[in-house]
């Protein structure tokens, strides 16, 4: 007797690899370890001053070194992985990261610190492209949208999570580690990853990969110095001459960044960052959404950190414990979101949007009234809320934004979605940061910090309005 075998039992030598269960874990994991040192210094910020004897505008540039030199070659990395193979930069940009934390948690000084902060940022670049084009090229219909959540959720738990474990992590003093111990971390994960990796992540790249775009990859590390570089060391600094000179300059090589990618996307080249991609209405809806969401969010992160250390005189593990609930909700919440988003599509966002935005008030409220003794119950019930409706936003936006791009140009949206995230982190910690340290010393803590969280509030207001014009299907 014949065997019948029919198209779906056996696969086309051109059909694209899958990525399996261990496949997906150890993609996941690697998205999880950038955003969560973008967070975990946080708390470690104040002993890293006390041990290395660095002012504030050095401890400062511990962590915007890291995001801007992450945020200026995100796209470049996504090209490269195109180009050379997703799976070669994604192991690569791993073992960069884990040399780079073994050179952060080693660092004798202040800027030997700032040094590998930026090292690492840019192997961060490396990897976490790869992510994102990995699961688009290698995955498909219901598994691609599982993926794609997952990664959302990943996101976002890992911003709140690194913000936890950094106060856990500094307070135990691992072996007489003290701060160290928040980079140091990293290298087992690292190890077990390329394991991981080499073994179960398989390789995908471009069928038509186009050469590095030289001037659009020049012109985009320069229109996001001129902005994040000195909007995160304009108030530390005193805001001299060079800061206001950069902020100038931004406009005009952001056009000169654009005009370049137009003429090259018309000639028929692949630039670095194809004003045509932007024809997709669900990445450039999700893309203006994101930025404010993200902006908001690592601002939150960054001034509860400050108030809660600085103001309340908190511990850095109880500091860290008060966003506990937060991230239980958001796990949680986030794994209903694929149900949710197949039922109610694109307006699961909105909702999102009116949870945090009530969150928010909840905890503006505990402030006005708890402060000197703002505590974990005092957060409890705002921070949670806050958290569900993250959970309904973040990993659903990123699952929009990638959904109708094409896996030929898997590298290349990641890139620009990862990018445009990225920026608006570092963006947020400059500019809620920025706002909440020069109010204090004239407000006092409790005013700065509300003020500043009414300022985000109007942040998450804005996102509920541009979730209303996403597509209401989410691919």
């Amino acid at each position: 007797m014949t065997e019948t075998v029919t198209p779906a039992t056996v696969r086309s030598p051109s059909a694209p690899p899958a990525l399996g269960g261990p496949g997906l874990f150890t993609v996941l994991l690697a998205a999880a370890l950038p955003l969560i040192d973008f967070f975990i210094v946080n708390i470690a910020l104040p002993t890293i001053g006390t041990d290395l004897h660095a002012g504030e505008a050095v401890l400062e540039l511990v962590v915007a070194g890291y995001g801007v030199a992450y945020a200026v070659l995100l796209v470049l990395g996504g090209r490269l992985g195109d180009l050379f193979g997703r799976r070669r930069l994604f192991l690569g940009g791993m073992a960069a990261f884990g040399l780079t934390s073994l050179a952060c948690g080693l660092a004798p000084g202040a800027w030997s610190l700032v040094a590998a902060r930026v090292a690492q940022g840019a192997s961060a670049a490396a990897m976490l492209p790869q992510v994102l084009a990995t699961i688009q090229a290698a995955t498909s219909g219901g598994r691609r949208a599982k993926a794609m959540s997952l990664y959302g959720a990943t996101a976002g738990l890992s911003m709140v999570a690194g913000q936890i474990l950094g106060g856990v992590l500094v307070a135990a003093d691992i072996a007489g580690t003290g701060w160290r111990s928040v980079f140091l971390v990293n290298v087992p994960v690292v190890l077990a990853g390329l394991l991981l990796g080499a073994r179960f992540v398989p390789e995908t790249r471009s069928q038509r990969p186009e050469p590095v775009d030289g001037p659009g990859t020049v012109l985009l590390a320069l229109s996001l110095l001129t902005l994040l570089a000195p909007l995160t060391e304009g108030r530390a600094a005193g805001w001299p001459l060079w800061t206001w000179l950069s902020l100038a300059s931004f406009p005009g090589v952001a056009v000169a960044f654009y005009a370049v990618e137009r003429r090259a996307d018309r000639a028929g080249r692949t630039p670095l960052v194809p004003p045509s991609l932007f024809a997709l209405t669900s990445l450039r809806r999700g893309l203006v959404l994101m930025l404010p969401f993200s902006v908001g969010f690592s601002g939150f992160m960054f001034v509860i950190a400050v108030a809660l250390q600085s103001g309340e005189h908190m511990d850095p593990v109880p500091a860290g414990l008060a966003l506990a609930p937060m991230a239980v909700v958001f796990l949680f919440v986030s794994l209903a979101g694929p149900r949710l988003i197949a039922r109610y599509g694109s307006r699961v966002v909105s909702a999102g949007s009116v949870l945090q935005a009530a969150g928010l008030v909840l905890v503006v409220l505990a402030a006005r009234r708890d402060w000197p003794h703002l505590d974990f119950t005092a957060l409890l019930p705002g921070v949670a809320i806050a958290g569900a409706g993250q959970a309904l936003q973040l990993p659903n936006v990123l699952r929009l934004v990638m959904s109708e791009v094409p896996p030929a140009r898997a590298g290349v949206g990641s890139g620009v979605m990862v990018t445009t995230q990225q920026s608006a982190l570092a963006l947020g910690v400059a500019t809620l940061g920025t706002l909440f340290l020069s109010l204090v010393p004239h407000q006092g803590m409790r005013d700065a910090l509300v003020i500043t969280l009414l300022v985000q509030l109007g942040l998450v207001v804005l996102t509920g309005l541009l979730s209303l014009r996403l597509p209401r299907t989410v691919g």
